[in-house]
């Protein structure tokens, strides 16, 4: 299991799908509010000057040296439901995230959001 702690330190590192490809940075983890696990990741993507954050759960990820392996693949995770770098995501769109990973999704903690920035 990957512990909240653990994941802060890989921040800017390589996230890579299960091929082995790159597909950006880590930029921040998510938690999930029901259990404050470590639930989801954002990772950098696009071009220098159009950046853009993506989200991919960290379930059967791997920590290597310089990279984190996620278990899905590029192409899906690329078309993730996205945000800009300086942007919040809404809660009414967390379930759009989970829908693409076909992950069932309930509200977090208290009826509110299940993704909490970690």
């Amino acid at each position: 299991m990957i512990h909240s702690a653990d994941i802060r330190e890989w921040r800017n590192r390589d996230v890579i799908d299960p091929r082995g490809r790159k597909i950006g940075a880590l930029e921040a983890v998510y938690v999930d509010t029901t259990d404050d696990t470590p639930a989801m990741v954002t990772v950098r993507t696009g071009m220098p000057t159009r950046h853009r954050l993506v989200f991919v759960p960290l379930d059967e990820a791997t920590l290597g040296p310089g990279y984190v392996r996620v278990a899905h693949p590029r192409g899906q995770v690329r078309k993730s439901p996205s945000m800009g770098m300086d942007d919040v995501l809404p809660a009414e769109r967390e379930h759009e995230i989970f829908e693409h990973y076909d992950r069932p999704y309930e509200a977090g903690a208290e009826r509110g959001r299940r993704l909490a920035r970690g």
